[in-house]
C-alpha cells in the first residue's frame, strides 16, 4: 500500500485539505494502520496533482491563509479502483524488541523483564488508543456493509495487540521463574 492510495480513498469520500487529511483521517482513523506525517501527506498530494489523479481548488479566506481543497479526478478514481483489486504482498515487519531479545541473553533476567514490562505498558496504551479511534472519519451515516468492514478491521487490530500482550505476560512470567 502507499500513502497515495489511502489519500485517494479518503478523497473518494469527500473533498479535503491536506490538514483535514492529517487530522480527520490519518490521526483519527488510520493511526494504527498507516500513520502519516503532515510533510509526507503534502508531498504525496503534490505527486497526485502531477499525475492528474487529484485536482486542487484554492478557497480564498479573509482572516486566515487560503485553503487548498483537493478532490479526486476520474483518473484518480480509476487508479484507486485498480489498486483496490490488487492483492497485497505481506509486509516486512521489523520488531526492534525481538531483535533486542535475540541478543539479550547476556543481560540478567531482571533487566529483560524490565524491558518487557515497558513494552507491555506501551501495548496497553496502544489498546486504549485503538479503542478511541474510529475507522470512519466521516459524520455521514454508514451503510451496514461499510460499518461491518470497519468493525472487522478494528477487531483484527485489537486481537493482534492482545496476542502481543499475552505473549509479553507469559514471557515475563517465565523469566521471573528462572
Amino acid at each position: 500500500m502507499s500513502l497515495a492510495h489511502a489519500i485517494l480513498g479518503f478523497l473518494q469520500k469527500q473533498n479535503m485539505t491536506g490538514y483535514d487529511l492529517k487530522t480527520s483521517c490519518f490521526d483519527k482513523c488510520l493511526a494504527h494502520l498507516w500513520p502519516a506525517d503532515q510533510a509526507h501527506i503534502y508531498k504525496t498530494l503534490e505527486k497526485l496533482l502531477e499525475q492528474d489523479w487529484i485536482t486542487c481548488n484554492v478557497e480564498i479566506q479573509q482572516d486566515r491563509p487560503n485553503r487548498k481543497v483537493y478532490s479526486l479526478t476520474a483518473a484518480g478514481n480509476a487508479e484507486l479502483l485498480r489498486w483496490l483489486q490488487c492483492s497485497q504482498s505481506l509486509p516486512t515487519i521489523r520488531e526492534p524488541l525481538l531483535v533486542q531479545l535475540f541478543f539479550a541473553t547476556q543481560l540478567p533476567n531482571e533487566a529483560i523483564v524490565n524491558l518487557l514490562e515497558k513494552q507491555l505498558a506501551a501495548h496497553y496504551e496502544k489498546v486504549n488508543d485503538c479503542q478511541t479511534i474510529k475507522l470512519s472519519p466521516f459524520n455521514e451515516t454508514l451503510a451496514d456493509r461499510e460499518q461491518l468492514v470497519y468493525q472487522l478491521i478494528q477487531e483484527l487490530i485489537m486481537r493482534r495487540e492482545q496476542i502481543y500482550i499475552d505473549w509479553l505476560k507469559s514471557t515475563i512470567e517465565l523469566l521471573q521463574l528462572e
